[in-house]
């Protein structure tokens, strides 16, 4: 078997690994005896573990879940130089490691800290700074959670084409791990997602007093 094929196969079984090591759950009840799915929309992430236990648990809860997509991926592709489409199953692994977790008999979380790591991975900064603000704004501006982050990615991959176009060339590989990131957001925020976009309230009363 091809050396390179190797790599690719044994990175995306560590990522997968990673990705499916839910630290958020574990802190919880190891440091606060409670189970962060009883908090919030029920999804065992580091939101719902700063609000079981606030930021001391839901800081570090956080970080460990961007790692743990950070290092597999970072050292897959900056040290064991894995690229192009071969960087496609190793950058997905994690993500659905944690949205299938199988310490939680594959029923994961909405894997979004995880996917703040994967990006920031190949991106170094952009996954983490312009997803994020474009996930912020939208959060502003919509009064629901998921939609804010289906609208951001949409937003991401707006960025992903113009950067393609204007700066660094298209990369279709990375299109395509954009791709299988939101094939997974929309089939994890699915029940969310049938309510309907609504402003946030302030944006109203905004609208109200312009008019």
């Amino acid at each position: 078997m091809n050396s390179n094929l190797l790599h690719v196969l044994l990175w995306t079984g560590v990522g997968f690994a990673a990705g499916s090591m839910m630290f958020s759950v574990w802190m919880g009840k190891l440091l606060i005896k409670k189970d962060v799915r009883e908090y919030g929309d029920a999804n065992p992430g580091a939101i719902n573990a700063w609000k079981a236990g606030g930021w001391k648990i839901g800081l570090p809860a956080g970080v460990l879940e961007l790692c743990k997509g950070a290092v597999p991926v970072g050292l897959a592709h900056w040290v064991f130089g894995i690229n192009g489409w071969m960087l496609i199953p190793v950058a997905l692994a994690p993500i659905l490691g944690h949205a299938f977790s199988p310490f939680l008999k594959f029923k994961g979380g909405k894997a979004i800290a995880v996917t703040f790591g994967v990006w920031t991975a190949i991106t170094i900064w952009e996954g983490l700074v312009v997803l994020g603000l474009l996930i912020g704004l939208f959060y502003l501006l919509i009064d629901h959670p998921s939609w804010s982050v289906i609208l951001g990615m949409l937003a991401f991959l707006g960025y992903l084409l113009l950067l393609g176009l204007f700066v660094r060339g298209m990369e279709i590989p990375l299109l395509a791990i954009w791709a299988g990131n939101m094939a997974i957001f929309l089939y994890k925020h699915r029940i969310d997602l049938k309510k309907a976009i609504k402003p946030r309230p302030y944006i109203l009363r905004l609208l109200r007093r312009a008019s």
